[in-house]
């Protein structure tokens, strides 16, 4: 019978070598971080972590992100000994074809991940995300003697993730809002891949946490499992959001590799790994060795796990039978299903020349719904009063104020879609987030990770072109739409008037896979009669047949998005009091028409009417897919101008005479 200091030493090893093990087999991967940082995980994951292996969607569960995630191995080793739903041999077969063993961890494919994490950064923007959904959901649902909502967000960051513009942004704002539940710990092993960081990383990473407003402690060696222990609990008992910085070695135990950037991205090698083994008192066979008091000590996870989720039920049918209505309301959200009739306010707007702009009739759809939608949570990088995104009557969520569902993000657009991510991650809120839709290119990598992974987040673009105006190119969107619709998995949707915007609304409250980009214009647009049009819940297909005009079957189609649909509207018109024979599509989404069966999209676009237009104002870049190759594309493929936007769609061609001029061109 082994002590129980030699038991510990052992289930750390287990960790560096099951990680080390797997790379080297697959011929790739990290193991500079896994081998370096096999203590820090030991002491969160057996003496911190509050989490059930059998069931990983426990809402009251601890939070562990691997930001770093190029380790990924060291998550797959803990979610395998500790008993998830990850057989030995997908271990085995790290980073191959169908494995759920992947590269870098991604959420919804192995059992465990809490967020896909790989880009240096997210993770950490993620749970700061998820340390707000906490707070909020704490503030709304306990009550005194009964907390039902507090858990931690724990992390593993890396220089790479601290080095990251993201990490400064989240990192700076989760100080200012005192997230005390955040506890991250900072494997600072000095190295990155280019070699030590004293390349291009000097600055007193420590001082710049505590100027955010961390409770900032060191430990000085990263194998000191009582030091990291000590350190973990004193964040615990701290109101600020916690960073340990754990002194490290990349790649501990490899003789003639610890220590250098050798080690961080590619396998020992066999003669090293062997030489690592017996260094450390390893056994070098067999591969994915497994000493049986070390599995059975991780496997107490299970007993544990169901023991706290036991205990959390308990707390749940006492606050169940102190507060029904707050329980009740406490797990539909949980749940993630709508109230019954949370649609039942969504507003109609009365046809109108004039109309408004789509972000306005955005602002008046979000108060509709805040009211019914309690969980409807979000805010705007610093731009509320231009994206019409507040609720009112509502606080904003500040530290003294956790109730708040108005959230300001600051001019922070990146941290601002991870955090997105992260609220929809943690559950019990339906988050979005705002800015103009020229910034959307300073959040792209947490958008694609959203649509990678089916995030149900939801982004409010506004000032969706030249449109925008005087401010000029700089801040007129030409390219993003193209940009975003090359995402797989993003739902882009620009509404032509306000009753899309309302329909827009509704699809991306109801999508809870995948994210949703709601695309809305600075300048007026009419608002459709719809008493004339087809009605605006045909953009829940992507793409609707507004109206036939003429007195046979169409011979022309012209299709359009947001504000253009209303110039297509009048070419329409014009046309057809010359005889022609003309359809008028709104094409707000075509990612929604696309999943669409063939039926209905034949019923839409008829192959056999070949002379299609499209008007956008935006690059052509796409269209082709739905013009065809007899059609034609009315677009800016240019940057815009600083202007009146009335004098800019003019001078770009986006007229109806220009539209007519086109349809001339095509025949017919």
């Amino acid at each position: 019978m082994s002590n129980p200091a030699d038991l510990q030493t052992r289930a750390i090893h287990t960790l560096r070598f099951l990680s080390a093990d797997a790379i080297q087999q697959a011929n790739s991967g990290h193991p500079g971080l896994p081998m370096g940082c096999a203590a820090i995980a030991y002491t969160v994951w057996t003496r911190h972590l509050r989490h059930n292996p059998r069931n990983p969607a426990w809402p009251n569960r601890d939070r562990f992100i691997l930001s770093g995630g190029h380790g990924s191995m060291l998550l797959y080793a803990l979610l395998h000994l500790t008993g998830y739903d990850l057989p030995l041999d997908e271990l085995k077969r790290f980073r191959q074809w169908g494995s759920r063993t992947p590269g870098h961890p991604e959420y919804g494919l192995t059992p465990g991940v809490e967020a896909t994490t790989g880009p240096l950064g997210q993770g950490f923007a993620n749970g700061v995300g998820m340390a707000v959904a906490e707070a909020h959901l704490a503030a709304t649902f306990n009550r005194p003697g009964h907390l039902v909502v507090d858990h931690f967000i724990y992390a593993l960051v890396t220089d790479g993730d601290l080095m990251e513009g993201i990490t400064a942004e989240a990192a700076s704002l989760a100080g200012h809002l005192r997230l005390g539940k955040l506890i991250y710990l900072y494997d600072d092993n000095r190295i990155s891949i280019d070699g030590s960081t004293d390349l291009a990383f000097t600055e007193d990473r420590a001082a710049r946490f505590a100027a955010y407003g961390w409770h900032v402690q060191h430990v000085a060696d990263g194998n000191d499992v009582e030091a990291i222990d000590a350190a973990i609990r004193a964040a615990q008992a701290d109101p600020r959001p916690s960073l340990i910085v754990c002194r490290t070695i990349i790649g501990y135990g490899a003789p003639t590799k610890q220590g250098t950037n050798k080690v961080h991205g590619e396998p020992l090698g066999d003669q090293e790994l062997n030489a690592a083994k017996q260094a450390l008192g390893w056994p070098q066979e067999p591969r994915f060795f497994i000493p049986d008091d070390v599995l059975a000590f991780y496997r107490q996870a299970l007993e544990r796990g169901a023991a706290l989720e036991a205990e959390w039920q308990e707390r749940m049918t006492a606050y169940r039978a102190a507060f029904p209505a707050e329980a009740a309301e406490l797990e539909r959200r949980l749940a993630g299903r709508l109230p019954q009739d949370w649609q039942a306010d969504l507003p109609v707007f009365p046809p109108d020349s004039k109309g408004m702009g789509t972000r306005v009739a955005s602002g008046k759809v979000i108060n509709a719904l805040a009211p019914r939608l309690p969980e409807l949570f979000g805010g705007s990088a610093d731009l509320a009063p231009s994206t019409k995104t507040w609720i009112e009557g509502q606080p904003a969520f500040q530290a003294e104020t956790p109730l708040g569902r108005n959230f300001h993000f600051g001019v922070r657009e990146h941290a601002m879609g991870a955090m997105v991510n992260g609220l929809a991650l943690h559950g019990g809120l339906i988050p979005y987030g705002a800015t103009f839709l020229v910034f959307a290119d300073y959040m792209r990598p947490a958008l694609r990770l959203a649509a990678l992974s089916h995030y149900p987040s939801i982004w409010v673009f506004t000032h969706d072109s030249i449109g925008v105006g005087e401010d000029g190119p700089t801040h007129q969107p030409v390219e993003h739409l193209a940009a975003l619709r090359a995402i797989p998995g993003l739902v882009v949707i620009r509404p032509a008037d306000a009753n899309e915007t309302a329909a827009a609304w509704k699809v991306a409250v109801e999508r809870r896979r995948g994210p949703t980009a709601l695309i809305l214009t600075r300048q007026n647009v009419p608002t459709l009669d719809r008493s004339l049009y087809a009605p605006a819940d045909g953009l829940a297909r992507g793409a609707y047949v507004l109206a036939d005009l003429g007195d046979g079957e169409p011979d022309l189609i012209l299709m359009a998005s947001g504000s253009e649909v209303h110039l297509i509207v009048e070419a329409g018109l014009r046309l057809a009091a010359e005889a022609r024979n003309v359809r008028l599509v709104s094409f707000p989404s075509w990612e929604l028409f696309a999943a669409q069966d063939e039926s209905y999209r034949e019923l839409v676009l008829p192959r056999r009417v070949k002379k299609r237009l499209a008007v956008e104002a935006g690059v052509s870049l796409g269209w082709e897919r739905w013009v065809g190759a007899e059609g034609a594309v009315l677009a800016v493929d240019r940057f815009g101008a600083s202007a009146p936007f009335e004098k800019i769609y003019q001078a770009f061609g986006l007229t109806v005479e220009n539209i007519l001029a086109a349809a001339q061109r095509l025949g017919g």
